[in-house]
Formats: structure tokens, C-alpha cells, sequence
């Protein structure tokens, strides 16, 4: 099937913004001149608006890339969580690869596997309507940034037809495999997964890695290990769910909203997708925050302990205001010790 023509694909990608009212200010390609940009900082730097191809060592465009995710089996598209303009060039991907003729499920991390009967319950109710999907999950108490910014995404596979499905596992799940490992999930789950072959020895080293930099070199070395083993089994469990998404009627492949952490093809849901279905195509676009003085694309891949920036593509964006990740997770450990302190006061 041969692309649409330019023209004709932008106006069908302004025709659901049209009807939201949500993407007005939404264009396919965020300039680096400031605008239209929601995060505070960062707008006008270099990569701020430019897509990066690692595997090509070269920029790219919106089309060409789009171009990449219309062929692709499965699309990953990984974000900062709390990163408005993140969201919005979701909303914008998903709606495009609607526009160019395919019929994905969508699968959401933010989702769990317990919530799947509340959330098809809902969509049998109201086919069409994200804004209430949210409140249907009990949003506001998840943790998650406002719903009003996934909400767009979400409306994009609504207005298509397509199915929205939950991503992850469930809370009490991951509290069993941070316990008792992967076998948690019963022998023939894990084997369905691909966590009966373990890790190469170099990928679980790297994601060992890259917790103990996510949690600032703060953990306690007894909860690397079973950290890793609970974000492969996550990884693992989303990978099949976008399995499953194509396969079910009507679809012909699945997109996945996601952290960027999940979305690696290093050793994320893209490369359990490698292992669980080795004849499918995937693309993953990371959405990834510009650093002040860091204007080389390939110098980002420090971020992420690997030798190159682990994705497809890149989309460089800004980045809100916000407390140093190391200074937030300080006042989290302090606040969980005082928590288990006054507990065992009580006991």
C-alpha cells in the first residue's frame, strides 16, 4: 500500500483535532523557535524539535518516520511520564498511523492487568468516549499525570474503532515476582513469555545498571536484582499483549504508550517482541528531554548506559520544570522511612 499523499495526510490528521478541540495547537513537526511547545525549557535548543535515526546516524523528518510506524508491526512510542508535549506528539503518531490505513490496538502501561474487566466494561458502554475512561480507572488516585493529557491518545483509537487494552501487570503480581521471582506467574505463563531463557549475561547487567541510576545509586544492593527481574517480567507481559492485540479481529498490529524505560531495544517489551515474535516488525520512538550544552545527538546514549541511544528514533523535545530526580527520590526514601517508622511504633 502506497503512502498517502502529504497534503491529504495532514488534513485527515487535522480532522480528529478538528472534532476534539484537544490538538489545537498539535502540528507534525514542534519547531525550535519556542513554540509550539508546552514544556518551559529548552525550546529553543538545538535538537529541541529534530528527529535522530541512531541506526542511521542522521536526522530525519515526521513523514519519513511515520512512514517507518505506518510498516511496522508494532510501534513503541516511550515518554517522560510527566511531559505534556510528550502526550501530544503520542496523540498526533497514533492518529497519523490511523490516517495511513492501519488498524492497531492500543495498549497502555498505565493500565494494569486488574483493571482489564472495568476498562472493556467501559468501552462496551461508551465505544467513543476517553474522557470518561479515566475516571472509569479511578485515574486521579493512580499516581499518573492528569488524564486530560492521555486522553487525546486515547481518543484517536476510539474515533478509529480500535480496542484500548491494559499493559501491565498488576501491583500484587509484581509484589510475587519482586518475592518469589518470575515463577510467580505459574509455569506456563513463564513459558509463554520467554522468561524460562534468561537474560544475556551483558543485558541484565545493563538494566541492573540502569536502576541503580534511576534510584541515584540509593538502593540497597539486596533489591537490584529483584527490581530487574520484576521490570523483565513487565517488559515481557507488554510484549504480549501487543501479540495479542494484533491478533484480534480486525487489527493488524498494536501500539504501546509507555515509559521510555519499557520501549528500549536493548532489552525492553521491543526486544522480548524479538524473541516472542521474531518475524514481526517493531519501531520504537523514544520522546527524549534536550540538556543544556549537550548538542550532539549521539551523546545522549550516556543516559542510558548503552553505546548507542537504544531506539528507532528520537524526538527531542524540552522539558518541564521540575525538581531533580535525585532530590525527589531522597524525599521519597525519607518519607517511606518515616512511613515503616511510625508503623512500627504502632505494632
Amino acid at each position: 500500500m502506497s503512502p498517502m499523499p502529504r497534503a491529504l495526510s495532514r488534513f485527515m490528521f487535522m480532522v480528529p483535532c478538528l472534532l476534539l478541540g484537544a490538538c489545537a495547537l498539535l502540528a507534525p513537526d514542534f519547531r525550535a523557535d519556542g513554540g509550539p511547545w508546552v514544556s518551559a525549557l529548552g525550546g529553543d535548543h538545538p535538537l529541541a524539535g529534530r528527529i535522530w535515526s541512531p541506526a542511521k546516524d542522521q536526522f530525519t523528518d515526521s513523514d519519513r518516520l511515520l512512514d517507518a510506524m505506518a510498516a511496522a508491526d508494532f510501534v513503541l512510542l516511550g515518554e517522560s511520564h510527566d511531559n505534556e508535549d510528550h502526550h501530544r506528539i503520542q496523540a498526533w503518531a497514533v492518529a497519523q498511523i490511523f490516517a495511513r490505513g492501519r488498524r492497531p490496538a492500543l495498549a497502555f502501561e498505565m493500565f494494569r492487568a486488574n483493571q482489564a474487566e472495568t476498562l472493556q466494561n467501559y468501552l462496551e458502554r461508551h465505544p467513543r468516549d476517553a474522557a470518561g475512561l479515566g475516571p472509569a480507572l479511578d485515574w486521579d488516585s493512580s499516581g499518573w499525570p492528569p488524564w486530560p493529557q492521555y486522553q487525546p491518545i486515547a481518543q484517536a483509537a476510539l474515533d478509529a474503532g480500535a480496542p484500548i487494552l491494559a499493559a501491565d501487570l498488576a501491583r500484587a503480581t509484581i509484589h510475587e515476582i519482586s518475592k518469589e521471582g518470575a515463577r510467580a506467574l505459574g509455569t506456563d505463563v513463564v513459558a509463554r513469555l520467554g522468561l524460562d531463557r534468561p537474560l544475556p549475561k551483558a543485558l541484565r547487567q545493563a538494566m541492573e545498571r540502569d536502576i541503580v541510576d534511576a534510584h541515584c545509586n540509593k538502593l540497597p544492593a539486596s533489591m537490584i536484582s529483584p527490581m530487574a527481574t520484576v521490570m523483565q517480567a513487565r517488559d515481557a507481559h507488554m510484549a504480549d499483549i501487543l501479540i495479542r492485540g494484533a491478533g484480534m479481529p480486525g487489527r493488524d498490529g498494536a501500539v504501546l504508550i509507555s515509559g521510555k524505560g519499557h520501549a528500549r531495544r536493548d532489552h525492553g517489551a521491543q526486544f522480548h517482541l524479538g524473541r516472542l515474535a521474531p518475524a514481526r516488525t517493531t519501531v520504537s520512538l523514544a520522546m527524549i528531554e534536550v540538556a543544556e550544552g549537550e548538542n550532539d545527538p549521539k551523546a545522549y546514549s550516556a543516559r542510558f548506559n548503552a553505546e548507542t541511544v537504544p531506539y528507532d528514533y528520537v524526538w527531542f523535545t524540552p522539558r518541564p520544570e521540575r525538581e531533580p530526580a535525585c532530590e525527589r527520590f531522597a524525599d521519597q526514601l525519607r518519607k517511606a522511612k518515616e512511613r515503616h517508622q511510625n508503623r512500627s511504633k504502632t505494632d
